[in-house]
Order: C-alpha cells, then sequence, then structure tokens
C-alpha cells in the first residue's frame, strides 16, 4: 500500500479535505488539533501560492488513484548564521494512519527537499506521546536527536517534543546500499 504513495502539489480538489485536517478535531485527532484558527486561512494561502514558496510549502499525500491521503509542509529554520535547515511536519487522514503512508511521505519529502534545495539537514519533531509517529521517522531514515522539554502548547498544556533529523549525507548513503 505505501508503494503507492506519492507527493504532488495541493490541487483545488484537494482543499475540502485538506481543510478537514487543521478545522475538524475528530479528523485532526488528539494530537493533531491545536484549537480553532483562522477560518479559510489556507484556501487564502492556495489561491495567493499554491503552498509552495522559497521559505517553505506543503505538498499533496496522494495513493492510487490519485486518492487524497494527507499532507506534508516544510519551513526553513536556522540552527546557526548561514546555516538553514528545513522542519518537515506530515497531516494525515484519520482514516489514513497506520498504514505505513506516513513514513513513506516523509522520506520522499527528505529526497525531494535534498534534490531540489542546498540544504544539508531535514529535521521534524513531534510530542513525546506521540510513539507511531516517532517509529515513522525512524523508519524513514531520520535519527533521534533528543528531547524538547515544554516545547509544544496544545489543549492548554506545556508538552515535551523529540527532535529527529536525516542528512544529505546519510539519505544518500542509504540509496546506495
Amino acid at each position: 500500500m505505501a508503494d503507492h504513495v506519492h507527493l504532488r502539489p495541493v490541487a483545488q480538489k484537494d482543499l475540502d479535505l485538506f481543510e478537514r485536517l487543521y478545522e475538524d478535531p475528530a479528523e485532526a485527532g488528539e494530537l493533531g488539533f491545536f484549537g480553532y484558527r483562522n477560518p479559510g486561512q489556507l484556501r487564502r494561502q492556495w489561491a495567493e501560492q499554491g503552498f509552495l514558496s522559497s521559505q517553505g510549502g506543503r505538498l499533496a499525500v496522494v495513493g492510487e488513484d490519485d486518492r487524497f491521503i494527507g499532507e506534508v509542509q516544510w519551513h526553513e529554520v536556522m540552527q546557526g548564521p548561514g546555516s538553514p535547515c528545513w522542519n518537515i511536519g506530515i497531516s494525515l487522514l484519520a482514516a489514513e494512519r497506520g498504514k505505513g503512508y506516513g513514513q513513506r511521505a516523509q522520506r520522499l519529502l527528505a529526497e525531494y527537499l535534498f534534490a531540489h534545495t542546498k540544504a544539508n539537514r531535514v529535521e521534524a519533531s513531534t510530542e513525546i506521546a506521540n510513539v507511531a509517529e516517532q517509529h515513522a521517522l525512524e523508519r524513514a531514515g531520520f535519527t533521534r536527536e533528543g528531547v524538547l522539554r515544554g516545547a509544544c502548547f496544545r489543549g492548554g498544556i506545556w508538552r515535551d517534543m523529540v527532535i529527529y533529523s536525516v542528512l544529505r549525507a546519510e539519505l544518500v548513503a542509504a540509496e546506495q546500499v
């Protein structure tokens, strides 16, 4: 199943499901809902730039028959003066979780970013309680680096995060094996 996953730009036909990932608490799930935000903001962002810019972007995660499964996103972060890297995230529709799509989509996104940008590092973080996402990142080739204490505010509580990364050379070396 996960072998049939690919990434593509978000299309207008995806927007209804895309919005549900962020505006519907049941669809976002316990670890993905951060409160009601700005209704219509996602559609406005898509209309302005299609979710793609030099500072980051979003791509649809799709399966067989171009079926929308979720989305991956990235934004630039600085780890030192003149040392940009990408921080990535993923949101999958509730019915599509636990099928290996997250692992495959995050690996594809890292490969895409290394192929089309000069970044040497791609990182991702997740709440310490999100064990499934931690396993997905590890299976995608990311290395656990540590715990970011009290780094994420959700549901009225500051929560610890786990940070992962993959370097360009690690991904290239893994592909050559």
